[in-house]
């Protein structure tokens, strides 16, 4: 781990002046800032920390070293300031536990707005951002990987009454199910089955990207400006089968306006039907929560009882901590990420499980990956094909 730099404290435009006083460097917003009373309970809850138990790779140790960034303590190209910012994942759990509120999620994208500017932002990230900014590119992945389709979102109509639909841009009882940026491309099963659950949930076209995206890498500006974009361009609730996706856009659009799919079921009333069997009986199928679902919106029940409806649930002692997938963070740093997830793979081969369900298709494709090169028996599924699955939906 690089140690903080010992050199003299710099401003954005050059060194302190005669008085020696600094600035702020303007990237936080204090009010965020001051909430940290450096207490600690969110050491245990970091896994970066509990990977490495350096201070520094904590939430307490980054926060330091933020308000180091934004005093002028730190020079604003300062080594450690930006692997902290790079080696953390993002998930949020320090959230959960910490007594102040701090919203860490928050001051993690001011660091990277900061950090990741112009060419230090990583090539890769670079790459896949310019990708989901062109939203003809992502409907031709889709057309051509075939994912779910629906026209506009379908408005309410009361039982049993002859009143017309609402209006498509109405929001009352109208459902928009969103396709999702990797999804399209990797994954149209999870649209397709995700629409054979919620008939009544439209598939609007000239869907673009939400922003997590942007948000998470660098540039919450144009996160904040796609979230909105896809606010207008999709009536009603919508309904996503991401969970980052999920937290991203109630952030800026509103809780109101976003369900992801297992509290959407939930809140329906929904009961799955059938089983998922293995050689005739009963599969065992455990859960991996997407860390932005279960920190960032608290949904942690929907998942487990409707796998429960249609399987023997099996809880993992890790099954609430980050899988290593945390958005691009797998192929930025693959090695920190396969690190993050071995642990959780053992847990896997320990409980013997048949499948492990996600809800979040970067975890999909980090369980997944790791199944398969461990040569596990065990099954990364979505969610929405998993109780698909149950009903023998084609």
């Amino acid at each position: 781990m690089t140690e903080p730099s010992t050199a003299e404290p710099t401003g954005p435009s050059g060194p302190s002046g005669p008085s020696g006083a600094q600035a702020p460097l303007g990237v936080f917003d204090k009010e965020l800032l001051d909430r940290c009373i450096s207490c600690g309970f969110c050491l245990p809850a970091c896994p970066t920390y509990a990977l490495t138990g350096e201070e520094t790779s904590s939430p307490r140790g980054r926060i330091t070293l933020m308000r180091a960034l934004e005093s002028g303590e730190l020079a604003p190209d300062d080594p450690t300031s930006a692997e902290e910012s790079s080696f953390c994942l993002g998930c949020r759990a320090c959230e959960t536990v910490c007594p102040a509120g701090v919203e860490y999620g928050q001051l993690l994208e001011q660091w990277r707005d900061h950090q990741w500017r112009g060419p230090a932002r990583p090539w890769i990230a670079r790459a896949l951002m310019a990708l989901v900014s062109r939203p003809g590119l992502l409907r031709l992945q889709g057309l051509v990987r075939r994912h779910a389709r629906g026209g506009a979102a379908p408005a309410a109509r009361p039982a049993g009454s002859g009143a017309a639909p609402r209006p498509a841009g109405s929001a009352a009882g109208t459902v928009s199910l969103m396709l999702g940026c990797v999804e399209r491309g990797l994954y149209p099963e999870v649209s397709r089955a995700a629409r054979q659950l919620c008939p009544e949930a439209g598939v609007p076209a000239r869907q673009g990207c939400c922003g997590a995206l942007h948000a998470h890498n660098g540039d919450s500006a144009t996160g904040a400006e796609l979230a909105h974009e896809l606010g207008e361009r999709l009536p009603g609730t919508i309904l996503t089968t991401a969970g980052g996706c999920a937290a991203h856009l109630a952030h800026h659009l509103g809780r109101d306006r976003v369900r992801e799919l297992s509290e959407y079921l939930d809140e329906q009333g929904h009961r799955p039907v059938g089983e998922v069997t293995v050689n005739g009986r009963r599969a065992r199928a455990a859960l991996q929560d997407s860390c932005h679902l279960r920190n960032g919106l608290g949904v942690t029940r929907p998942p487990r009882e409707l796998i429960a409806a249609v399987a023997d649930y099996v809880e993992l002692p890790g099954a609430g901590t980050c899988c290593g997938a945390a958005g691009t963070y797998a192929m930025l740093r693959p090695e920190d990420s396969a690190k993050v997830l071995a642990p959780k793979l053992d847990e896997v081969e320990e409980a013997d499980v048949d499948y492990v369900v996600t809800v979040n298709p970067g975890c999909l494709r980090q369980v997944r990956q790791g199944l398969r090169r461990r040569g596990s028996r065990a099954e990364a599924i979505h969610l929405a094909e998993f109780l698909a699955l149950a009903t023998r939906l084609p």
